[in-house]
Formats: C-alpha cells, sequence, structure tokens
C-alpha cells in the first residue's frame, strides 16, 4: 500500500452508510480509492434518516429525528451540491429565529454579520432592556476573549451575567439544538465555537436550514447513487462481523461473505460498534477503545403528531420546556412540503418513554399552542443519538492503527454531533488514507 500518495490505488472498507459514512467514501472515490460502503442497515443515513409511518391513510417519509442545519455548515452544503442536490429546493433557508408561539424572542435580520446578531438583540419581542443589555456584554466579552474559555467550562458557567430570560429564551435552547447536552452540562469551549461560526464568522452563517426532504433524501441518497455511477456499489443490508490486519492489509467478514480483503479501513459506524470491531481485531488501541468506550450519550426523541387543520404561523418554534412539558421545538412538516397538519415536536437531551413523551406532548400542544385535536403518528426515540458534549471531554482521535481510520460525529473536532461534524470526519478519514501506513 503506498503510504505518501493520494494518487494511489487504496481499496477501502467504509463500515457505515450514516452521514459520515457517506462523505468518507464518496471523498476517498473522488481521491482515486477504490471504497466499498458496508451498512448493516438497508437504509442509509444513521442517525439521520428515513423513516416511513402512516398518516391519514397514506405512506409518508418521516425522519429518525427531526434535524436542522445551519448556514454555516460549508462542507455540508458543499458536499449535497457535488453530489447533485438542489440545495435550494431541499433546504428552507430562515434568518436564525428563535421566537415562541406568543411571539416573543428573537428574529436576525437578514444583515451582515456580525451586526445582525447585534441587531436581533436589540430587538428581541418581549425582552426588557436589562435583558438585551445582559446578552449584549456577555456576547462582547466572549468575542474579546477570541470565543475561547477554559476546558473545564460549562455554557451555564459562560453565561454568568445574563438574566433569566436571556438564558432561558436563546441560549438554553440554542444549547440543547446545537449540542444536545443541557447548559449546566455541556462544554462551554465545543458552544462558543458553534457561536462564533454561526453569528460572527460569516454572513448568513446563522440562518436556519430546513429540510424540506427527508434526511436520507437530503445527502446518503446521492450519495449512494454518485458511488453506484462510479462502479462502487454500496452493500446496504450487510453487517461487518469482524475485521483483522494482515501483512497486506485488513481482512473482512461479513454476515454475507466469509473473507474480503482491503488495505484499509474507516470505522463509519456508532461509537459502541466501532469499539467492538476494534477490540475484535486485536490492535493496540487501549487508549482509543477507553475513549470511545467511555463515551456517554444523551437521547433526542421526535413526537409526530397529526390534524388536518394544525397549522403554525411559521415552519418552527421554539417552545417552553420543562419536566412536565419537555419538547424545545415544534416544527410545521406541512409548512415544509409534508402533508398538512403534520408537527414533529422535538426533545433534546429526552428522559423516559415513548409512551410517556407522547402523552406530554399532547398536553404540552393543548397548553403552548391551543391544538386539541392532534392523533399520535409515531413517537421515534434515539437513545444514544449523540455523545453527552460535556467540559473537557477527550474524544477519540480519527487514527486508530496503521490502514485503520475512524470518523463520526464523535471523533474529536470543533463541532458536537452534528451534520457538519460529520461530514467533516468522512473527509478527514478519507484525505488521510495515503497517511495511515
Amino acid at each position: 500500500m503506498c503510504g505518501h500518495s493520494t494518487a494511489c490505488n487504496v481499496r477501502v472498507a467504509v463500515i457505515g452508510a450514516g452521514w459520515a459514512g457517506c462523505a468518507a467514501a464518496v471523498e476517498a472515490t473522488r481521491l482515486g480509492h477504490q471504497a466499498t460502503l458496508f451498512e448493516s442497515a438497508r437504509t442509509a443515513g444513521g442517525r439521520a434518516r428515513r423513516v416511513m409511518a402512516t398518516v391519514a391513510g397514506q405512506p409518508v417519509a418521516l425522519d429518525n429525528g427531526q434535524h436542522i442545519l445551519i448556514g454555516a455548515y460549508a462542507e455540508s452544503l458543499r458536499l449535497m451540491r457535488d453530489l447533485g442536490v438542489d440545495v435550494e429546493a431541499s433546504l428552507l433557508r430562515l434568518p436564525l429565529t428563535m421566537q415562541f408561539p406568543d411571539g416573543s424572542g428573537l428574529k436576525l435580520p437578514q444583515w451582515p454579520a456580525p451586526l445582525d446578531a447585534f441587531a436581533g438583540i436589540l430587538g428581541a419581542r418581549g425582552w426588557s432592556w436589562a435583558d438585551r443589555l445582559s446578552l449584549l456584554k456577555v456576547a462582547l466579552g466572549w468575542q474579546l476573549r477570541r470565543f475561547q474559555c477554559d476546558a473545564a467550562q460549562s455554557v451555564t458557567d459562560l453565561c454568568q451575567g445574563l438574566t433569566a430570560t436571556a438564558m432561558a429564551a436563546l441560549i438554553e435552547p440554542l444549547c440543547v439544538s446545537a449540542l444536545n447536552t443541557p447548559p449546566e452540562r455541556a462544554s462551554g469551549q465545543v458552544f462558543l465555537r458553534v457561536m462564533h461560526d454561526a453569528l460572527f464568522a460569516q454572513s448568513g452563517g446563522s440562518n436556519l436550514l430546513l429540510p424540506r426532504a427527508d434526511l436520507s433524501a437530503l445527502l446518503p441518497d446521492a450519495a449512494l447513487a454518485w458511488l453506484s455511477a462510479q462502479g462502487s456499489a454500496p452493500q446496504l443490508g450487510v453487517r461487518v462481523q469482524a475485521m483483522a490486519p494482515t501483512n497486506a492489509g485488513w481482512r473482512l467478514s461479513t454476515d454475507s461473505d466469509a473473507d474480503l480483503a482491503f488495505d484499509a479501513v474507516v470505522l463509519a459506524c456508532a461509537p459502541k460498534e466501532a469499539a467492538r470491531l476494534v477490540a475484535g481485531s486485536g490492535v493496540a488501541a487501549d487508549a482509543w477503545l477507553m475513549q470511545a468506550s467511555g463515551l456517554r450519550h444523551e437521547a433526542l426523541s421526535t413526537v409526530y403528531l397529526h390534524a388536518p387543520q394544525a397549522r403554525l404561523h411559521q415552519p418552527m418554534l421554539a417552545l417552553r420546556a420543562n419536566a412536565a412539558e419537555p419538547a424545545q421545538f415544534i416544527f410545521d412538516r406541512g409548512l415544509l412540503g409534508g402533508p398538512a397538519g403534520l408537527l414533529a415536536f422535538v426533545i433534546s437531551a429526552s428522559t423516559g418513554d415513548s409512551a410517556t413523551l407522547t402523552q406530554q406532548v399532547l398536553a404540552q400542544a393543548k397548553g403552548q399552542l391551543g391544538l386539541t385535536d392532534l392523533q399520535p403518528v409515531q413517537t421515534i426515540v434515539e437513545k444514544r443519538a449523540t455523545f453527552a458534549c460535556s467540559p473537557g471531554l477527550q474524544r477519540p482521535l480519527a487514527h486508530i492503527a496503521p490502514g485503520l481510520l475512524a470518523c463520526g460525529d464523535y471523533i474529536d473536532g470543533p463541532y458536537p454531533a452534528t451534520l457538519e461534524g460529520a461530514i467533516r470526519s468522512g473527509l478527514q478519514a478519507a484525505r488521510g488514507l495515503h497517511q495511515t501506513d
């Protein structure tokens, strides 16, 4: 195997067809390697994929978790365009809006950054001048410190001096939506990176990009079609059972083939599955295994409810969440190309079972939105949706052993468990193939 040139043709197995694995396989192929993508499920996308359901007797494509992108997700948007996805048609672009059903909250104007952020803060509806000034003062402090903080600081630590309104109406929903971790135990440094890139680095970086297509159609389907067109048909419904190093590279066994030979392997599966394969391979990777196996996880739940006449006045609203009313956001899927009256309630860092969450959200919809005729469609609880993005967390590195790399939103990097983090990790792994010897 060539160890120093991206022109070298490497036979690489990419295990897992989530967003990171799709990015890794596409980029490896683009760089001239022979990439074979394995996925144990029949649908690509991993923790951001299509789920079929029935609404009013008709089949409807839902998602296993309601996701959004933002304008700062440059690599995700570039890859979509490279794969032929019509980004403008597939994503509804809106200025950052964190408004509640009563109209209170923050909405940024379409101004250059960071003027849009400051104008949005000054014009926040339902906020006192003390609320606005406290946020401006804290945000200015972040800028003066170049968006850096002590690794041990939580988001709550970063926000000392904020009023309760500013904290509850903006920071808390932003934190749980970006990091899927409550502010009191979320990494301040990772939050600052997201805030910098979204609000202060580039105009349009804070824009909300709301999917008009299901998450598999948004990128994974296009990636699989592109790979097939290059002669690298993805292997869906095929589970890699074990892997082992050889003198020439790696040997994989799957539930359909006993022995497959590759020069390199990229693990793009969940950390638990990646750790299983690494531990079974016999390679010396104790530190990597300890970090991957030691990750704590947060759940993400999406409660889909339907009533033909249900409407929101905008595609996404923030909700006032508490233990009894747990949803932080609601999306009107009817305004995003789905059936009229289909609503998605999102519970970040969720606890509880699906039946309990469904009943709680029904009560929340009645109390906060006045919606009384909603019928449950499906409640999806992803128990290990993201890693817990806690202060000082040491995440596993991409390089595990010679010829063995990992990618995924949990791999060491500046972003939390987001689609952009997954894409960047997959691209990094593919570009590191020539350095794995």
